[in-house]
């Protein structure tokens, strides 16, 4: 991608209305695009950085076993009382369509996937089945804040498990606690998310979170000194030592959520008739799990975590490009040829590379520019690094700057 054509512009001055660090980085190097409160545009940069995300969601939830299907974001308002949530759920949206009809936008998606599995789930032969998707979600919430930690419209991955029986679920749901972990590490954010023991609302007991460190949280977790459980703030007084070591001592920090599960039980089953017949002939309903990642919020929180004054560090696994390549504006034609080659090689190589080809801007603009953006290796060729059939090579994330010989390069990235 040559940097001369790309569709953002980045912006030195932090806006006063930004509530977050990933909301200022994110806004200011050109990643997203606030439309209105909640609702952002992803821009070039950062519809790569989301589909990234996708890609190792997507390549988790087929590990264990998920099929993806695609669910319609309009509902009719039918489904939604029969689980008793068309009232009961405050951030729904509500629409009319034709004829007057009533029509929710879906915040989530049981009111939809339960019949979907009722007219393909009829015996016991038939379970488990994992269902996910990646979709838009709409929530009415009452403040939406710090740029995309927190918005109305947002992707989610939504998987949801059918099972024969209780035990079954808590096997498969063991599996998702150490594929969320696993996630979270490939975006990189594993030391600084924690799993967290939360309120199971009307599901459970229990739920499980994966909380994220961050001033910008909303959430006060308590994470054990010994073992690294959290347990979050709302079960607190419940719970005095650690459930998982029996430990007493606590860190309290505050902490955005970046994933939950779910043991749901019968609760969405039921009211759609949602039945299997077992080996004895009998019928039962069937038991649910539900299992969501938001990955614009997990995209905000990469930024919470992996940042500098200067600007981002993405890491490797899910940065837009992997290589920022810069050509030092000169009088001399070698260095625009050079850089060009370099460029074409690199991508012929499967290096994903973003060219800044700019005339306009000074060395000082775009080495700015670039620690803003945060591509995990810079690499820059001059008049003076040409001369020794040389370029600089500096990684985002430390500070040393290396002189790398050309034919060298693509080896030292790889």
């Amino acid at each position: 991608m040559l940097q001369s054509k790309l569709f953002c512009k980045t912006t030195k001055n932090k806006s006063p209305d930004v509530e977050s660090v990933s909301h200022d980085l994110l806004t200011r190097a050109g990643y997203v695009d606030q439309l209105m409160a909640g609702v952002y545009s992803f821009l070039p940069l950062g519809f790569r950085v989301l589909k990234n995300i996708e890609k190792i969601i997507r390549e988790n939830m087929e590990a264990v076993g998920g099929q993806e299907i695609l669910m319609p974001a309009l509902n009719p308002k039918e489904n939604w009382v029969k689980t008793g949530r068309w009232d009961s759920l405050d951030i729904l949206f509500k629409l009319k369509g034709a004829g007057d009809k009533d029509i929710a936008l879906a915040a989530t998606h049981e009111e939809v996937v339960a019949p979907l599995a009722k007219k393909n789930i009829f015996s016991y032969r038939d379970l488990p089945i994992y269902l996910f998707q990646i979709q838009n979600k709409f929530r009415n919430e009452l403040r939406a804040k710090s740029g995309i930690l927190r918005t109305r419209e947002f992707m989610m991955k939504d998987l949801y498990s059918f099972h024969t029986d209780q035990e079954d679920l808590d096997k498969y749901y063991d599996k998702l606690v150490k594929t969320y972990i696993n996630i979270f590490k490939q975006v990189g954010i594993g030391k600084s998310t924690y799993r967290t023991y939360a309120s199971g609302g009307t599901f459970s007991k229990y739920s499980d979170e994966f909380q994220t460190i961050t001033e910008a949280g909303e959430d006060i977790i308590y994470i054990c000194e010994k073992c690294g459980l959290a347990i979050n703030k709302e079960i607190k007084a419940e719970n005095l030592v650690c459930p998982k070591c029996n430990f007493e001592s606590f860190i309290e920090k505050k902490a955005v959520e970046v994933g939950n599960i779910f043991k749901m039980g019968t609760k969405y089953s039921v009211p759609f008739d949602l039945k299997f017949k077992d080996k004895d002939g009998t019928e039962k309903p069937v038991i649910m799990g539900c299992y969501g990642i938001g990955l614009g919020r997990l995209m905000g929180a990469v930024v919470e975590v992996n940042h500098d004054e200067r600007g981002i560090i993405w890491p490797k696994g899910i940065a837009p490009f992997l290589v920022h390549l810069i050509e030092m504006k000169s009088d001399k034609k070698i260095v625009k040829t050079t850089a060009q080659k370099i460029y074409q090689d690199l991508i012929k190589n499967g290096i994903q590379v973003l060219y800044d080809d700019r005339e306009d801007k000074s060395a000082g603009e775009k080495f700015a520019d670039s620690d803003l953006i945060g591509i995990p290796f810079r690499v820059v060729a001059s008049e003076k690094t040409l001369a020794k059939n040389s370029v600089e090579l500096k990684e985002r994330s430390k500070s040393a700057v290396k002189l790398i010989k050309i034919k060298q390069l693509l080896k030292t990235i790889k």
